[in-house]
């Protein structure tokens, strides 16, 4: 039983679905990566506004009263932060090495010491730039602790106007910041989105169109199977009939002649004996012509050992048991591929079987040869000849040798012709590239 034949629309439905899942997969994992990115970029931004707002603002006002602590020096400084970074920033302090805060925007830290944490001492001996999330529970921090609140913090070495390292901190809100990221990765959003649904569409008529051939396909194997099943079917038929009407009746017609012989040897004449048994001897040989004939049908010769000058005598046997004379030519030297030595083989013997079974021919003619990369086969008779009616009701009853073999032609590039004879008879041509 064939397989169910491939839906066309049901086989679409499952691309169209499995692509979506898969764009839809695609599409989170872009999101993802572009908010990512987005995070990213907008941190490298306020890490690079801190690095201007200390180096280009801060740094020009440390100097040596607002490290003593002079009150009227503090007040410019604060003056200056809160004029020129006041609605950008939550927090500016700058620290000595030894942990004094010697500037913030609370008051409160003012002149505290708090120690230094690892990345902080680093950053101040190696000039990074370091942007992180700030820990809120440490004692330097406990007037930005809010509950939910978040900042990241930016740090890095300044130097005051008389050389004295200090480590400049700056604190943002981090909502603004990932806000930020927000934005630069909706922004590419619908590009991306986009994209992908378009490529989705794209894919329809594409999935549609393999759709259709894989169907045509299957169809196309689907026949092509049912033409060979019923052609070994016919096949088998064929040969079981001749064996039944040819050898069977040639060995039991032999059986009873030497029988009739067996019985009358000693009363019989001497000369009869001898013709009993030399019609016995011609009859044996006869099957044994029609046996051989039957098995180069059930398994041919191995041509590549052999060759197709000497597999065609044994195809062309059983003519000579009907009287018809045979003539065999074939190109001396002539290079054939293996597929093409076979499909030749096999075009003479379904154009010797047709001539067996209905041609009524005296001789029959069978040349091979080849020209331009092109093995020709011609089968050319003598009989009453066929006509389009006649072939057309043939394949009807089930003769499928010759539309099989032309499809095997079709399928190797050559091609299968059959046509009248010049004067009477039929002619087989059959081409195919030589594959040598």
């Amino acid at each position: 039983m064939s397989a169910r034949p491939v839906s066309v629309r049901g086989a679409v439905l499952k691309f169209m679905a499995a692509t979506l899942v898969a764009m839809v997969a695609l599409a989170v994992a872009g999101l993802v990566v572009q908010q990512r990115l987005g995070e990213r970029e907008a941190i490298h931004d306020a890490k690079q506004f801190a690095t201007l707002a200390g180096r280009g603002v801060v740094q020009p006002a440390l100097t040596p009263a607002l490290l003593a602590g002079d009150g009227a020096a503090i007040d410019r400084m604060d003056r200056l932060v809160r004029a020129r970074l006041g609605d950008q920033v939550e927090q500016v302090k700058v620290w000595t090495a030894d942990g004094r805060v010697v500037y913030a925007t609370e008051p409160r830290l003012i002149g505290g010491r708090f120690p230094l944490d690892a990345e902080e001492v680093e950053a101040l001996r190696d000039g990074r730039v370091v942007a992180e999330l700030s820990d809120l529970s440490g004692p330097e921090n406990r007037f930005e602790r809010a509950e939910g609140r978040r900042l990241l913090e930016v740090y890095f070495p300044l130097r005051a106007t008389d050389g004295t390292p200090l480590l400049f901190e700056i604190y943002q809100q981090y909502d603004s910041i990932t806000s930020t990221g927000r934005r630069l990765w909706i922004s590419f959003m619908p590009p991306l989105l986009g994209g992908l649904a378009l490529l989705w569409l794209v894919g329809v008529p594409l999935a549609w169109s393999l759709a259709r051939q894989l169907r045509a396909s299957q169809e196309e194997r689907e026949r092509l199977l049912q033409q060979a099943i019923a052609s070994s079917d016919l096949e088998r038929r064929r040969i079981a009939a001749d064996l039944h009407d040819g050898v069977v009746q040639h060995l039991a017609g032999t059986a009873y002649g030497l029988a009739a012989a067996a019985g009358e040897v000693r009363t019989a004449p001497p000369e009869q004996t001898e013709q009993a048994l030399d019609e016995a001897t011609e009859g044996v040989r006869q099957s044994i012509r029609h046996l051989r004939s039957l098995i180069v049908e059930i398994h041919p010769p191995n041509l590549r050992a052999s060759g197709l000058a000497a597999a065609l005598p044994d195809l062309v046997a059983p003519l000579a048991a009907r009287g018809v004379q045979a003539r065999i030519e074939v190109e001396p030297g002539l290079r054939l591929g293996e597929e093409a030595e076979g499909l030749l083989f096999r075009g003479a013997q379904e154009a010797i079987r047709n001539v067996l079974a209905h041609s009524d021919a005296r001789s029959v003619d069978i040349t091979v040869r080849g020209e331009g990369g092109v093995a020709r086969l011609v089968v050319a008779d003598d009989g009453r000849g066929i006509d389009a009616a006649e072939h057309a009701r043939r394949r009807g009853e089930g003769h499928l040798g010759l539309e099989l073999l032309d499809q095997l032609a079709q399928a190797m590039g050559g091609r299968l012709e059959i046509a009248p004879g010049r004067d009477a008879g039929t002619v087989l041509t059959l081409e195919v590239p030589t594959g040598a």
